[in-house]
C-alpha cells in the first residue's frame, strides 16, 4: 500500500522490537506509519531472518512475575496494549517463572500484524539518512548501519555518539555493608562523593587471585576489538600485575579509612549512578567476566558480601546516544521536537525495555502528529522510572540500564523484607498507571 502525502504520518526507521512497536502504537492512534526495514536488503552480522522483531540472542523475555523489576515492565505494556507482549504471550512457551517464546512464531506474529495494517506502509530499504522533515523515529538498535551512525554522530556530536558498551556492575546502596564502607573524596576535596570500600593486604591478594582466575564472556565476532585503553576490563588490567590495580582503579591515595584512621592498602570506589542515590557503580571496574563470576569476585570486597547487583558489567557492540545530555523524557531529541529515539541506542538494555521504549517513543510521536502534547509517564512506573533514568543520570559517565528496582523512587517507609518492598513498588507502579491512563490515555 503506499500512504496519502497529504496526511499527517511518521517515519519509523527499524523494525526491530523498538521500531515494531513504535509503528504499532502510532497505527493504533490511526495516524499512518512508513515503516523502513533494510533487512534483508542489508543484512547484520547478528540477524538471520527477514522477520521484524527478530530476537537473535535469547529466546527468553525475563522474568514474568511482579517481583521482579521487568515482570512490572511487562505487565504496563500489556495494559497499554502492546504488540510485542501481546505476540510473546501467543506464542510463549514453558520457561518456569520466565516469560520465552518460540523465536520464529513470536516474530511471524510481529511481522503479520504491522504488513497487514492497513495504515502501515513497509519499505524494505536502507535509510542513510535521517530525515530532514516530518515526524520520525529512529530505532535501529546496536548494529545501525555505518551510512546512518555516521549520519546519527554528526547530528549528535562525536563526544556524545558511543559505538560499543564498557559498563561497570552497579549496585543497591541498601545491600551494602555501611559499617565497612565510608563516604569520602580523595584527599577531602569537594564534597564527600564516592563509597569507598577499603582492603587490607590480605583482603586485596584473595581478590586479586580471584579475579585473575575468573572465567571471562566469549566475545562475538563482530565485537571483538571493541575496547581502548581508557576503558580496559579490570580483569585484563590485573593481568598486567598487582600495582596496575593499585596505581590505577584501587589506588587507595587520599582516602584515610575513618574507622581506623589509616590508608587502606587498596580501594574500590562507588560512585552514585542514579538521582535518587539507590544505586552506585563500581568506578573503573568494566568487566567481561561472566555474570556468576562476577558476583562471586566482587562479593570478596568489604561491604559488597551480600551486594544486590542491579547490573554486571557488560562489553560489547552496542550504538547507542548519551540520552541524558541529548533525550527529553517523551524520547524527543531536545534540538528537534519531531524526532524520536527508541530502543537500545537511548541507552536501555534488554529485550523488554527496548520495546518498552518504543512504545513510549510511538504513543507520544503518533500524539504528535495529532496535535497533542506528549506524555511522560510517572516515575512511580516501570515506564516512567526508566525513561526518567535515561534522561537525568550523569552524562559524564551514562552507561545503558536494564528495568529493575532500584530506578524507581524510594518508598516512604524503610521495608527490611526485599520481596514485601519490591511487592509494595510494583503495586505502587501498577496504580500510578492505572490513574494516569484515567487521566490522559482514554482513546475513543
Amino acid at each position: 500500500m503506499t500512504l496519502s502525502e497529504n496526511k499527517p504520518h511518521v517515519t519509523v526507521v527499524g523494525a526491530g522490537l523498538a521500531g515494531s512497536e513504535a509503528a504499532w502504537q502510532i497505527a493504533s492512534q490511526g495516524v499512518p506509519v512508513t515503516l523502513y526495514e533494510m533487512r534483508p536488503v542489508k543484512r547484520t552480522p547478528a540477524h538471520h531472518t527477514d522477520k521484524f522483531a527478530e530476537l537473535v540472542c535469547s529466546n527468553s523475555l525475563r522474568a514474568n512475575g511482579l517481583a521482579n523489576a521487568v515482570g512490572v515492565l511487562k505487565e504496563e505494556m500489556r495494559r497499554l496494549d502492546s504488540l510485542i507482549l501481546a505476540s510473546a504471550d501467543r506464542h510463549a512457551v514453558p520457561a518456569g517463572g520466565a516469560l520465552a517464546v518460540d523465536r520464529e512464531g513470536f516474530s511471524a506474529a510481529v511481522t503479520g500484524a504491522l504488513r497487514e495494517h492497513p495504515l502501515i506502509e513497509v519499505r524494505t530499504e536502507e535509510l542513510t539518512e535521517i530525515p530532514s522533515e516530518g515526524i520520525v523515529v529512529i530505532a535501529t538498535g546496536p548494529l545501525t548501519s555505518p551510512d546512518l551512525s555516521q549520519q546519527i554522530q554528526q547530528l549528535m556530536g562525536e563526544e556524545y555518539f558511543y559505538f560499543y558498551d564498557a559498563a561497570a556492575p552497579i549496585v543497591e546502596k541498601d545491600s551494602l555493608d555501611m559499617s565497612k564502607v565510608y563516604l569520602a573524596s580523595r584527599y577531602d576535596k569537594g564534597e564527600a562523593a564516592y563509597l569507598n570500600c577499603p582492603m587490607t593486604e590480605e583482603e586485596f591478594e584473595r581478590f586479586y587471585e580471584a579475579l585473575v582466575e575468573a572465567e571471562t564472556a566469549e566475545l562475538k565476532e563482530f565485537e571483538k576489538e571493541i575496547y581502548f585503553e581508557g576503558c580496559m576490563p579490570i580483569e585484563v588490567i590485573a593481568g598486567r600485575g598487582k600495582q596496575t590495580l593499585l596505581f590505577g582503579p584501587m589506588k587507595p591515595v587520599g582516602l584515610v579509612n575513618p574507622h581506623t584512621g589509616k590508608l587502606p592498602h587498596a580501594v574500590v570506589q562507588l560512585r552514585q549512578d542514579n538521582a535518587a542515590g539507590t544505586l552506585y557503580n563500581l568506578v573503573g571496574f568494566q568487566t567481561h567476566l561472566k555474570w556468576g563470576e562476577q558476583k562471586r569476585v566482587l562479593s570478596l570486597i568489604p561491604g559488597l558480601e551480600q551486594a544486590e547487583f542491579v547490573r554486571y558489567g557488560v562489553m560489547h557492540r552496542n550504538t547507542f546516544i548519551n540520552s541524558p545530555r541529548l533525550l527529553k523524557p517523551t524520547y524527543q531529541f531536545k534540538s528537534r521536537d519531531t524526532l524520536f529515539f527508541a530502543g537500545q541506542m537511548t541507552g536501555v538494555e534488554g529485550y523488554v525495555e527496548s520495546a518498552a521504549s518504543g512504545l513510549l517513543a510511538g504513543m507520544n510521536a503518533g500524539r504528535l502528529a495529532q496535535g497533542l502534547d506528549p506524555l511522560v509517564l510517572p516515575s512511580e512506573t516501570a515506564l516512567g522510572s526508566m525513561a526518567e533514568y535515561i534522561t537525568t543520570a550523569d552524562f559524564k559517565h551514562f552507561q545503558p540500564m536494564n528495568a529493575n528496582f532500584g530506578l524507581f523512587p524510594p518508598l516512604g517507609q524503610r521495608i527490611r523484607n526485599k520481596k514485601e518492598k519490591n511487592e509494595q513498588i510494583a503495586n505502587r507502579a501498577l496504580e500510578a498507571l492505572a490513574r494516569y491512563q484515567e487521566a490522559n490515555l482514554q482513546r475513543g
